[in-house]
């Protein structure tokens, strides 16, 4: 099914990884949010559960392998073009992530991955849910 202008909407899980007062994100290389910083995640393989899903997710984005905690939200992500069509719809599964191993670097479709404090993130534009999950994601570390 093609992601752009769905007959239905799509999954995506998405790792909030952090550590030492740092969170990972990811520069996308794609559509939709290209170029923009962004959690690493993406959109959910038939036959995987959640956490299967944002563990291969954020290893593939970020070198990094990961151990899913909490549930920290679920949001919707309806994107729509100037028409008032339907372009891109995602209901997005988010957790809180641990690092196992592995060393930061940019892989598969993100085209930069970078660690960032809380006091950072004032100077990136994100999504108001996507900042709201972050800021979740400190507090539970907290």
């Amino acid at each position: 099914m093609n992601r752009e202008y769905p007959d239905r909407p799509f999954v995506g899980v998405g790792a909030i990884i952090i550590e030492r007062g740092r969170v990972v994100l990811i520069k996308r290389g794609h559509a939709p949010a290209l170029g923009e910083w962004s959690i690493p995640g993406g959109a959910l393989e038939a036959g995987e559960t959640l956490r299967e899903g944002v563990i291969r997710e954020a290893l593939e984005e970020t070198g990094l392998a990961v151990e899913p905690g909490e549930l920290l939200g679920v949001f919707d992500r309806v994107l729509r073009d100037e028409q008032q069509r339907t372009r891109y719809h995602y209901v997005l599964i988010d957790f809180l992530c641990y690092r196992k191993s592995g060393d930061l670097t940019a892989s598969g479709d993100a085209d930069d991955a970078r660690w960032f404090t809380e006091q950072e993130l004032s100077d990136i534009s994100l999504p108001q849910d996507t900042a709201e999950v972050i800021r979740r994601g400190f507090a539970k570390q907290g």
